[in-house]
């Protein structure tokens, strides 16, 4: 299959699982790419999360942060979320690449808020912008975006977000009011990782390993049900959003980025078509870029 005709393969498996898409995938020692609304901005969701790590561990690299620092999470005042310490009741203490842990392989929402208090969203930002990803921004917290959407669901709570009309009306979801991105942008990122170019090459290898302990098999992973694939990455869910960057490496030593946004008009938490279609277009992208 010419990698020409691959975009409307994409096209046409978001459309069978109902879901909108965009899609990038980057040969990361080649440069050989795929788009499939690679520009498009996006609301990143928890993928955010990824430019947050990347910030740690070049804070640290400079010697401007110390992973091993322990920083306290108190009982009260956590950051909402299904995992992780935001899913915990007691004080814990814990060191910052701990929470650096718990963030991306749980998608902890409480630790990354702990992170962010400490280095602050102009560091991130400070950090995409270094490495040319003039799509990405950071808008907010977590902590401030589920404000927001508790704010715009109005009185019905979470109840409310099963309602179209009310999901119309969630800055969360309009990439131009919330944290942001593109998938070039993510791939760009991926790639910088893989390569030793975002940080070095101690710092990289830090990286790829928690992004390879990533939990949820049910997006990109799901394409690659193979033993000797690995596939390292980072899910982003919000009402009607689902994504997820990551990268597959294949036993002969081909790596590739790929990074998948989807919007639904469903409501529903669990379509598990709209999860599945994730893993099936990075295949599709990934089988393109791997042909002779």
């Amino acid at each position: 299959m010419a990698v020409t005709d691959t975009p409307a393969r994409i096209r046409a498996a978001f459309a069978e699982a109902g879901v909108t898409g965009w899609l990038h995938a980057l040969d990361i020692d080649s440069g050989a790419q795929l788009a499939a609304g690679a520009d498009q901005l996006v609301c990143t969701a928890s993928v955010h999360k990824l430019c947050l790590l990347v910030t740690l561990h070049q804070l640290a690299a400079t010697g401007a942060l110390d992973l091993g620092e322990h920083i306290e999470c108190p009982s009260a005042g956590r950051t909402p979320g299904p995992t992780g310490l935001a899913a915990m009741l007691d004080p814990v203490r814990m060191s910052v690449r701990d929470v650096a842990y718990l963030m991306m392989a749980v998608s902890d929402n409480a630790a990354a808020d702990l992170l962010l208090g400490r280095v602050g969203l102009d560091a991130v930002n400070r950090t995409t912008q270094r490495l040319g990803l003039t799509g990405t921004h950071a808008v907010h917290t977590f902590g401030e975006l589920f404000a927001t959407i508790r704010a715009d669901a109005g009185p019905g709570g979470a109840r409310a977000l099963t309602d179209p009309h009310v999901i119309t009306r969630l800055r969360a979801l309009d990439p131009a009011r919330t944290n942001h991105s593109t998938p070039r942008d993510m791939t760009r990122l991926l790639g910088a990782v893989w390569r030793d170019e975002a940080c070095t090459p101690e710092h990289g290898a830090a990286i790829r390993r928690i992004l390879g302990l990533q939990v949820w098999p049910h997006r990109m992973a799901s394409g690659f049900p193979f033993d000797d694939v690995h596939v390292a990455g980072k899910t982003g869910s919000l009402p009607t959003v689902r994504n997820e960057v990551g990268v597959v490496e294949y036993p002969d030593g081909g790596r590739y980025a790929v990074a998948v946004f989807t919007r639904t008009a469903h409501t529903a938490a669990t379509l598990p078509a709209a999860d599945a279609v994730i893993g099936t277009a990075a295949r599709i992208a990934v089988d393109a870029l791997r042909a002779p």
